[in-house]
């Protein structure tokens, strides 16, 4: 048996873990981040939390320009000009 310390436990159920509320906490994970798993040579699961972005555009208040646009016109579908 193993000396390490544990900090925390969860059951597997239906391929499904809880995350523990102090580790949720310490890494700060959230409704919507995304867990990447590694598996090391050794067996030893390392985890990566890739915190979700919100609000990106939240303080955008839209286009300030001197001239009006049509996007579905001057732009293809990835917002590059047509010529």
């Amino acid at each position: 048996m193993s000396s390490e310390r544990v900090d925390s436990e969860s059951k597997v159920s239906g391929n499904q873990a809880n995350i523990p509320a102090r580790i949720r906490r310490e890494l700060d994970i959230d409704d919507g981040d995304t867990l990447r798993w590694h598996v090391e040579g050794d067996g030893t699961v390392r985890l990566q939390v890739v915190q979700q972005r919100s609000d990106t555009f939240s303080d955008f208040d839209g286009y300030d320009g001197d001239r009006e646009t049509d996007g579905t016109t001057e732009h293809d579908t990835w917002g590059v000009d047509r010529e």
